[in-house]
């Protein structure tokens, strides 16, 4: 008679996996990972599409659009630049729409691939799969020579590899901080910073090198499990994924029950499914775990597993897609992946919320105006029955450069008189000046008189506005 000790302990020892991490041991211990080098179809597209990605995010900062930058993000001056186009304070709704758009984006495509951003998109996963780990697979080998390097003793060898491994490392991460600096300053201030004399930007170079430290310790020591303790998405994507989402996963029905493959025997025949319990998988995930256990945490969605495991079944004449992109239903049941009400919802938000975005960006005015009554002043009567407000008028101007603009009444009655000079706005500045709206007393019905007004330059009509007329009602 079977012990039921026996099989609550068999089970819990079967899912132990779902309560600890890969990359950690029972007492807490990191578990130091050495993922085999992949190689196949699946990651020859990946290192393409890195190399696609790594070609945007280091020509960012030096390409331009009509002489912006393509992405800036500065945060101390408060301005932000997106596809050559100046966003100020005044625009922050457009931009929290933007966020808020991408935000829905990832939920959409996670509902739809799981996790294929980080492990295909992901900055943090490409720096280090496709930059990092391939610098360390040229100077310390494969996993098995990098294994045997860390466990030998100090000698020549494992000083000069070592050495030059880390000094690569720091020269990375000092570019990459180099880099991200210039989508938050600027291209031009870093290298101005770079080529001067570096007493003169003492406070910069410090958060230069922070940065660079902390780039170095991520990519050198901490790795994988920034995916796991420090990204978000990685705990979002258990609440947005279900068992019809895509994800990399391990088909349990044809594969168990596991065994060893031997030629001479019929899979079938020996009632064996087709994993042979190779561990291939295991060894090029790089976050440690075994795809076979099902979707995980800690998985990206990288699909090197995908590639270790249809090497393995091309080799052993069995049919590939073992491990393949598939969802839960698709595995249990056969079914072929659908779309649900849910990613419908998804996508009708996400398309309403750019068209919207596409409009407010198309229809934004190049300047934006606040004209205000001049705190502590009333109405004047003038002369020939007209009656007089003194207004205060702001102007930005949200380009490079500079405009000279005229502010006329578009309403059927009233007049507009400038207190100054002409009205230029500097490049990406501010200008202000006062103004005088004036009302012939026959048009003033109300006390509060509403009043149209427009922005133009030259016959260009830049921006409309409204303000509201203060007079007594005769």
């Amino acid at each position: 008679m079977n012990n039921p000790n026996n099989d609550i302990e068999a089970h819990s020892e079967e899912h132990s996996f779902r309560d600890t991490m890969a990359t950690a041991d029972a007492s807490g211990k990191r578990i130091w990972l050495y993922p085999k080098n992949s190689k196949g179809k699946y990651t020859n597209w990946r290192n393409a599409l890195s190399v696609l990605f790594l070609a945007m995010l280091i020509s960012g900062p030096f390409v331009r659009i009509n002489g912006e930058p393509l992405l800036l993000i500065d945060i101390l001056s408060r301005k932000f630049i997106i596809l050559g186009k100046i966003f100020w304070p005044q625009d922050f709704h457009i931009f929290l729409l933007i966020m808020i758009a991408f935000v829905i984006f990832i939920g959409l495509f996670t509902v739809i691939y799981g996790r294929v951003f980080c492990g295909w998109v992901c900055p943090q996963t490409i720096f280090m799969e496709s930059v990092f780990r391939k610098m360390e697979y040229w100077i310390e080998g494969d996993w098995k020579d990098r294994m045997q390097l860390d466990k030998q003793d100090w000698n020549a060898e494992k000083v000069f590899k070592k050495s030059v491994k880390h000094a690569v490392f720091f020269l990375l991460s000092f570019a990459i901080a180099n880099l991200l600096l210039s989508y938050i300053i600027g291209s031009e201030k870093v290298l101005q910073i770079l080529t001067t004399n570096p007493s003169d930007q003492l406070g910069t170079i410090a958060a230069l090198l922070v940065f660079t430290v902390v780039f170095y310790w991520i990519y050198a020591k901490f790795r994988e499990q920034v995916c796991t303790v420090i990204c978000p998405y990685g705990r979002l994507q258990g609440v947005l994924l279900d068992k019809k989402s895509l994800v990399v996963i391990y088909d349990y029905i044809r594969g168990e029950k596991r065994a060893k493959f031997k030629m001479h025997e019929s899979r079938k025949e020996i009632d064996k499914g087709d994993c042979i319990d190779c561990n291939h998988c295991v060894h090029v995930c790089p976050a440690g775990i075994d795809i076979r256990n099902g979707t995980q945490l800690e998985c990206i969605n990288c699909t090197a597993c995908m590639d270790a495991c249809d090497h393995v079944m091309k080799t052993v004449g069995l049919p590939k897609g073992l491990v393949r992109m598939d969802s839960e239903v698709g595995v249990a049941e056969g079914k072929p992946f659908r779309f649900t009400m849910r990613i419908m919802g998804y996508t009708a938000v996400l398309v309403v919320l750019l068209v919207f975005i596409s409009c407010l960006l198309v229809f934004r005015s190049d300047v934006e105006t606040s004209m205000l009554r001049t705190p502590g002043t009333l109405y004047q009567s003038l002369d020939d029955n007209k009656v007089s407000n003194l207004y205060t008028i702001k102007m930005i101007n949200k380009t490079s450069g500079q405009i000279a603009v005229q502010v006329k009444v578009l309403s059927d009655k009233g007049e507009l008189k400038l207190i100054g000079k002409d009205l230029v706005v500097p490049s990406q500045g501010m200008v202000e000046t006062a103004a005088f709206v004036i009302l012939d007393k026959k048009d003033i019905k109300k006390t509060k008189t509403d009043i149209k007004l427009g922005v133009y330059a030259g016959t260009k009509e830049l921006e409309t506005f409204s303000t509201t007329f203060i007079g007594p009602v005769y």
